[in-house]
């Protein structure tokens, strides 16, 4: 297990100061114990034009209007990411899992999420912009980063928006316990499944996805 994150900041200090450099007019920005927030209350579109604004090194993300900061992967999270793609691409040649991927999420669409991964059927992604709908979409995927918001952003927060806009299945790999849950039948804006199986079990991800996943490999990730 890595140090604890109790202290560790959203961004650097450096990565703020470019990111308020370019807020759009009406936009104030300010660093508070670590965290980025807004002085005012921050509207999806202005959301979205800070978020396209954003340096490289920034992923914002907008969750029950509030301004979120998504940590960037580290080498674990990269690698459990590829075992996963590897694993679809094996079993469901004809769909795609898209890496990082901008979905509107929460009630009314009102949400922005960056996905991990953003399993899809080939093509479904043609015409969009920054942000895709849901609709047609057969996973989110979540990987848990060392941070000390990823609690409320993965294990919390992502349920309630991807289970608002129907997405089938949320599979969350979760490295602070080292679990895998499958978040699945989506009803009146909530899942109603969400079993966890410890890295090592067998993992039958329910239609429409129907991929069953090996998780032996994720042991070696754990940390």
């Amino acid at each position: 297990m890595t140090p604890s994150t109790a202290e560790r900041p959203q961004m650097p200090i450096e990565d703020f100061e470019e990111l308020a450099s370019v807020a759009p007019e009406g936009v104030r920005l300010e660093f508070i114990d670590g965290r980025v927030r807004t002085k005012d209350p921050l509207s999806v579109e202005d959301f979205e034009e800070l978020a396209r604004r954003a340096p490289e090194t920034v992923r914002l993300e907008y969750s029950n209007g509030k301004l979120e900061v998504k940590a960037m992967p580290d080498g674990n999270h990269c690698e459990i990411f590829m075992w996963l793609l590897r694993q679809c691409m094996q079993q469901r040649p004809e769909l795609n899992l898209v890496p990082e991927r901008g979905v509107k999420t929460e009630a009314y669409r009102k949400g922005r999420a960056i996905t991990d991964g953003f399993l899809t059927p080939r093509g479904h992604l043609r015409g969009h912009g920054n942000w895709s709908p849901a609709d047609g979409a057969l996973m989110a995927v979540e990987i848990t980063s060392h941070d000390r918001d990823t609690n409320q952003r993965d294990r919390i927060d992502k349920p309630v928006g991807y289970g608002a806009v129907d997405i089938p299945v949320y599979l969350l790999i979760d490295r602070d316990n080292n679990t895998v849950v499958v978040y699945s039948d989506p009803k009146d804006g909530r899942y109603q499944q969400s079993p966890s199986y410890p890295w090592g079990a067998t993992v039958e991800l329910p239609p429409p996805v129907s991929i069953t996943l090996d998780t032996e490999e994720l042991k070696d990730y754990a940390d």
